[in-house]
């Protein structure tokens, strides 16, 4: 067994800036928790920022060039814009698991974010591999930090933070997914698209999952609670087209985020 439990080790992956090293920690920290060698959650504060590399740089949303899919330097704008996206979501899913320790979950719920964590790096591991054949790399281009503003407005409320990490903007690639992978002709790059999406389907599953078990628990209801979230957080309503499909294999509801439609669309 190993002194640390699951939540400092969490907060020690969060600390990490290298991301070579944050990933081989994810994966050594996940695998230590699924053995049982890490046999309790613990507490620890994670920080309000997780470590960063020195490169990508970092710049507002509406400043980043539109990524597209044709010839090796749209290849590599794409794959390096999904490899940025999973690099902060290893970090979403190890903030997750520590910052919400108060309360009272059981242990699936830890087993599923340490799952999620597992899955993201091994995401970045492949994106980056297919990056470096094409002579790029991550932190070669610049990157936006959207995802973690998303994760402080929901730092002191888990079921926001499910609302809006997993359950809309991870769904939200599930809507844009198969148009990126549907404009690719290299094999290996969609091989490893189709398994991202696969698996973040289970991701979004997840969120919808635990945001079902706290609103019963809490006795709302889980539809006008999401739907209240989203709206605080996104009051310009969500964007079609929805990847119903997908969305009903991860177990949410077309109730959930069909009233939540932009009136314009």
């Amino acid at each position: 067994m190993t002194a640390l439990s699951l939540a400092e080790a969490a907060v020690a992956v969060l600390a990490c800036a290298d991301p070579a090293g944050k990933v081989q920690a994810t994966l050594r920290t996940a695998a230590l928790w699924q053995s049982g060698a890490i046999d309790r959650v613990g507490s620890a504060a994670p920080p309000d920022h997780p470590g960063r590399p020195a490169q990508p740089e970092i710049l507002p949303p509406n400043k980043m060039r539109r990524r597209g899919t044709g010839g090796v330097a749209g290849r590599v704008a794409l794959l390096h814009a999904l490899a940025h996206i999973e690099f902060n979501a290893i970090d979403l899913a190890w903030d997750i698991v520590a910052r919400f320790t108060a309360h009272d979950l059981p242990k699936g719920f830890y087993d599923d974010w340490v799952l999620v964590a597992q899955q993201e790096a091994e995401h970045f591991q492949a994106l980056e591999a297919l990056l470096l054949v094409l002579g790029s790399g991550y932190g070669a281009l610049p990157a936006h930090g959207g995802l973690w503003q998303a994760a402080d407005k929901t730092a002191t409320d888990l079921r926001a933070r499910l609302a809006i990490v997993p359950m809309t903007l991870e769904a939200r690639a599930l809507d844009t997914a198969p148009v990126s992978i549907a404009k690719l002709d290299d094999a290996a790059t969609i091989a490893v698209l189709s398994k991202i999406v696969a698996e973040e389907v289970d991701h979004v599953a997840a969120g919808v999952r635990w945001f079902d078990f706290l609103c019963a628990r809490d006795g709302c209801d889980p539809a006008t609670t999401f739907q209240a979230l989203v709206r605080a957080h996104f009051p310009k309503g969500l964007k079609r087209p929805f990847n119903t499909e997908a969305r009903g294999r991860a177990d949410m509801p077309a109730g959930y985020y069909e009233p939540l439609a932009a009136a314009e669309q």
